[in-house]
């Protein structure tokens, strides 16, 4: 199938700017949940009760992806990637700015969290339908050899829309705190609007995936794609859940949890920390193309183990370094743990892809990597922030829960490579030219 030789680049290029968009809009409300939201939707005399129900409806947007990833896994193998990826966007970017214009508690009561919840449950929706598609959109139209290095694109919309996310709550944490309370966590909510509307006119003109064209010109695509993979394919959702755990929990341990951990448990001001994860992200943005890179040339199956490895031993330099209250300090010992999983993340999106049949990509890919999301990255803020006020002052069971998340991780891709190595051995050897 032959395709415009602009189509992987802006295929790409389309992956990473939609899925910035989703996760600004994702990680605005991590971050208010941090900061703003228990005080808003859920006061109480208890400061640590108002961030636990409001990281708990962060858990509920985690709980909704599963059934999405099948959802849209389904509709993906059978309609296409392209329809799916501007349907999520759309449904994002509605229920982001229908955050940003709910009432308080104070003024409609009950009916505030209720309407957070739903919204977050929709945002939940969105998300777990658009990181399949946009992973195998990138894939799906690279050059051979190059499909890793291209799904990467995808993942770092994960930086960027952070990026933007702390861009957005550094300026309106810089109002004073009534202001700040009232209207000011508003604005990056209602800015999700603006960003809808581009990302949209952007994947607008990319085309469908080749390898999802060719398969539905043969008559190929599954009748009940999820049903197919679970049946098939039990394995391969497995390892690949396990292997994105830390790619996944991780970045809600040192992006979200850490918030509340520094502000409410070390006083370290807002300000502060804000700044500090804004220059650990930029060095997240750089370092993940570089992992990619660096995976294409050493093995992808290599550079996994051993960033999951690593990933195993910095929590306990990086609690160290934060405990020293330097801003420079604090800055290297988080980027130490974020750009060592993040060297996983950008690179498991396309090494687990492979492992599934192209006619099951979408649901097999959604189904991994939505299930961990709800199991792992929801209930890591609140796990966090249970174990902190249970062992006030010691960060030992902090790090060895970043150390048995990150081993889950290299579990999964030590499995992953098994099974991708008995693929290779069954396949048949090529023929000799006659």
């Amino acid at each position: 199938m032959r395709t415009s030789s602009s189509q992987p680049r802006r295929a790409a290029a389309a992956a990473f700017v939609g899925t910035t968009i989703e996760f600004y809009d994702f990680y605005i409300y991590a971050t208010a949940a941090a900061l703003i939201l228990g005080q808003v939707f859920f006061p109480s005399s208890n400061p640590a009760l108002s961030t636990l129900a409001a990281f708990g409806t962060f858990a509920v947007g985690f709980i909704a992806r599963p059934m999405a990833g099948m959802v849209f896994g389904h509709l993906g193998d059978r309609l296409g990637r392209k329809k799916m990826l501007l349907f999520t966007m759309l449904l994002m970017g509605l229920a982001t700015t229908g955050i940003g214009l709910l009432p308080s508690y104070a003024s409609v009561g009950i009916w505030a969290p209720i309407g957070l919840v739903t919204l977050r449950i929709v945002q939940g929706i969105s998300v777990g339908g658009e990181w399949g598609g946009a992973v195998l959109m990138a894939s799906e139209h690279a050059p051979a050899g190059r499909k890793t290095f291209y799904a990467s694109f995808a993942q770092l919309g994960s930086p960027a829309g952070l990026l933007l996310a702390l861009i957005a709550f550094r300026l309106v944490t810089s109002l004073d705190a009534e202001a700040f309370a009232d209207w000011g966590w508003r604005l990056p909510f209602l800015a999700s609007g603006v960003l809808m509307i581009i990302g949209l006119a952007i994947r607008f003109g990319v085309e469908e995936s080749p390898e999802f064209k060719a398969i539905a010109e043969k008559g190929e695509t599954a009748k009940y794609p999820v049903l197919e993979v679970l049946r098939t394919c039990k394995r391969q959702i497995f390892y690949a859940a396990c292997a994105v755990t830390i790619g996944s929990a991780g970045f809600f341990f040192t992006n979200t949890f850490m918030l509340t951990y520094v502000t409410q448990y070390q006083g370290i001001s807002r300000a502060t920390i804000l700044d500090c994860l804004f220059l650990v992200t930029i060095l997240q943005f750089i370092s993940q193309p570089i992992s990619a890179l660096l995976a294409e040339r050493i093995g992808e199956g290599r550079f996994l183990m051993l960033a999951a490895l690593l990933s195993m031993a910095v929590p306990y330099p990086m609690f160290l370094l934060v405990g020293t209250q330097n801003l420079a300090l604090m800055t290297l010992g988080i980027a130490m743990a974020v750009v060592t999983l993040s060297g996983l993340y950008a690179v498991i999106a396309g090494y687990m892809a492979q492992a599934f049949p192209a006619h099951l990509r979408y649901s097999g890919i959604s189904i991994a990597y939505q299930l961990i999301c709800a199991i792992a990255g929801g209930s890591t803020p609140i796990i966090g922030t249970l174990l902190a006020t249970r062992y006030a002052g010691q960060w030992l069971p902090l790090a060895i829960f970043f150390s048995l998340l990150a081993g889950i991780s290299l579990f999964g891709v030590c499995g992953l490579a098994r099974l991708r190595g008995e693929t290779m051995a069954a396949a048949p050897a090529p023929q000799p030219a006659i």
